[in-house]
């Protein structure tokens, strides 16, 4: 069996932290206002996020600056819905359903948006490399992708 590199597999990192929440430094939250988020692990190459979702949060379309990444969920189901642009046509969304220990890996110019559609409250682990310092939020509208704007890490989140 061939060792994983956790430096070079976000996935596995975020499965790592999830299989131990008692090293968690902080408890998951939710808020009925908005979803919750914590950073759990800040490393060199890397950081470590804990979100909730009640039924019905979500993200609107964004991406992670340059950084890629993976997210694990920890409980619940969450959906989350990829921008693609196939050659020669207009960008469009498709959609995934993601549940309990299931968990998806992206790359740097990845853009999508998470939702809790279920009727439960959902848990996740997002894992970032390296650390998010912007975060883009578009819409899909009928001319393609537009930028809505552009949030700075430690200003806007």
């Amino acid at each position: 069996m061939t060792a994983v590199d956790l430096r070079l597999d976000h996935l596995a990192i975020a499965a790592q932290f999830a299989a131990a929440p008692e090293q968690w430094h902080v408890a998951p939250r939710f808020n009925p206002v908005s979803r919750w988020y914590e950073r759990l692990h800040v490393a060199d190459d890397h950081e470590v996020w804990l979100l909730t979702w009640l039924p019905g949060q979500g993200t609107d379309l964004h991406d992670h600056g340059g950084s890629a990444g993976a997210f694990h969920v920890f409980a619940g189901t969450l959906t989350e819905d990829t921008v693609t642009t196939p050659a020669g046509a207009a960008p469009h969304i498709s959609g995934r359903e993601l549940g309990e220990g299931a968990g998806r890996r992206f790359g740097s110019r990845h853009i999508h948006r998470i939702t809790n559609r279920s009727s439960r409250p959902a848990v996740s682990i997002h894992v970032y490399g390296p650390a998010l310092t912007t975060m883009t939020r578009y819409r899909l509208g009928g001319d393609g992708l537009e930028v809505l704007r552009v949030e700075k890490a430690g200003v806007q989140w």
